[in-house]
């Protein structure tokens, strides 16, 4: 898949939305590293409900079998204590130590750097692109707002080097 940035603008909450990733309803990104391999994050819309990250946890280690939906540790932010869940059936892989040491690496570089976790397996069909992503998006910054979608949405595709 080609390496491109959608960026999307919706009332107050502007976001890129990388096309290289697959998206989870419950504001996660996935993006597959060799293999079998995926990086796990938190999209720019579920930090930023969760305010500043301050800490967080996982309940599993390396080489646990993982369901889908299954709680898998915890993210304390200062608006927020959000439960961390498996997007896919995989096998918890390694958790980003380095992120563990620098909780700020998840607002200032959510997409790199700011990964929470990695796990080995195959995408299943909670697993959405870019597009299906947005959608979604819409809808819930709809029910927050208290409206229906009217078309306000607007997002341009980019290509990264």
């Amino acid at each position: 898949m080609a390496n491109e940035i959608i960026q999307y603008r919706r009332s107050k909450f502007s976001a890129r939305i990388m096309t290289d990733r697959l998206y989870t309803g419950a504001h996660s990104w996935l993006k597959n590293e060799q293999g079998d391999i995926w990086r796990v994050g938190l999209t720019k819309f579920a930090i930023r409900m969760l305010g500043d990250a301050v800490e967080m946890d996982f309940e599993v280690a390396p080489g646990d079998r993982l369901e889908t939906g299954q709680v898998i540790g915890w993210l304390e932010g200062f608006k927020a204590v959000t439960d961390i869940y498996a997007p896919m059936p995989s096998t918890f892989h390694e958790t980003n130590e380095s992120l563990l040491n620098d909780m700020e690496l998840l607002r200032r570089d959510h997409y790199d750097k700011g990964w929470l976790y990695s796990i080995e397996g195959k995408p299943d069909s909670g697993c959405i692109d870019a597009e299906a992503y947005m959608a979604i998006l819409d809808q819930t910054i709809d029910k927050m707002m208290g409206t229906r979608h009217d078309g306000e949405t607007t997002s341009t595709q980019t290509g990264v080097s």
